[in-house]
């Protein structure tokens, strides 16, 4: 089986700094694959990697099947990467940077490569910028040719780098029903972001590494199942003492809106077991709720757990 991305046993030095430590694991095809990690966790310098930029201190890197280093060109071809940063060439308009990146790609400006770009830049809306320079763009349209830039080629593979940070509501929503329809067409996705929620939504799988190591690789799902607790929201009819087999149980005491929280397990708490408890008290409840955990849960408690080595420097 060719996969979309396969990762193998790479490592990554900078001098003392260990950015990226025997990391492997593959991206389906087709998938729509969740990279995450807290800032310095090694996700750029294994972008980076992916797309040719940097070379692994050891192991491989393939796209598509092609090494990222022996067979460079044809790995390139595979790729497309949406950058973080907002990087641009200010002496070009719109359709010369889509055209200038073409040469890039080893492409002619043919008319069925002339077609494409006008579809990309219709489906952008940067139809009206085309012949605008590229510094003259707002924030969001430049977030825009970015994309644009990393499609010119029609990769398999798609790399979106925090594509949505410091973006408006509006072009949030616009890039992910981009980034959903490539996906229905056929594109691999890999996302990276620093809102979860966006991840929860989007992806089949996800991969968590920090320190450079991976963490975990499971479905969204499994990996949500990993919190063993959920939350009781109580919402009492006057002030109420917890008996105190609960009170060891309570969320940061009492909201301000006059929740009370409880954390409970999932197996070892039983909800009615609690309810009979309070009534026993005298609490009269008027109204309650469960909340269970999601990703950003899950993610935190995996992230902050103590790491056998120090690290230095920050994100690679």
């Amino acid at each position: 089986m060719t996969y979309a991305i396969e990762v193998d046993e790479v490592h990554k030095r900078y001098g003392d700094v260990h950015a990226v430590r025997g990391l492997s694991f593959q991206v389906e095809q087709g998938e729509f694959f969740g990279l995450l990690g807290p800032n310095g966790a090694g996700k750029s310098t294994l972008i980076n990697m992916a797309s040719g930029l940097v070379r692994a201190s050891s192991g491989h890197i393939r796209i598509q099947g092609h090494d990222v280093e022996r067979d460079y060109r044809q790995a390139r071809r595979q790729i497309g990467v949406v950058p973080q940063e907002v990087v641009f060439d200010p002496f070009f308009t719109v359709r010369e940077a889509l055209e200038l990146q073409l040469g890039y790609m080893g492409l002619a400006r043919t008319p069925e490569q002339q077609a494409w770009l006008d579809e990309l830049l219709d489906v952008l809306d940067l139809q009206g910028k085309a012949n605008s320079r590229v510094k003259a763009l707002s924030g969001g349209m430049k977030r825009r040719v970015l994309i644009a830039q990393a499609l010119v080629h029609r990769p398999p593979v798609v790399v979106l780098d925090e594509p949505t940070a410091g973006v408006d509501v509006e072009l949030r929503q616009i890039l992910w029903r981009f980034a959903q329809q490539l996906h229905a067409d056929g594109h691999t996705i890999v996302l990276t972001t620093h809102y979860l929620e966006e991840a929860e939504s989007l992806c089949d799988r996800i991969a968590i590494i920090n320190h450079g190591e991976l963490q975990a690789l499971e479905s969204k799902r499994e990996l949500i199942n990993r919190h063993p607790y959920r939350l009781l929201n109580l919402w009492f009819d006057g002030d109420v003492s917890l008996p105190s087999a609960l009170e060891g149980k309570r969320v940061a005491g009492q909201q301000s809106d006059g929740r009370t929280t409880l954390k409970l397990h999932k197996t070892q708490d039983n909800i009615g077991d609690v309810i009979e408890q309070l009534r026993g008290q005298g609490a009269v409840i008027q109204d309650l709720e469960t909340d269970s955990p999601g990703l950003e849960e899950v993610f935190i408690e995996m992230t902050q757990r103590p790491h056998k080595q120090s690290q230095q420097g920050g994100e690679q």
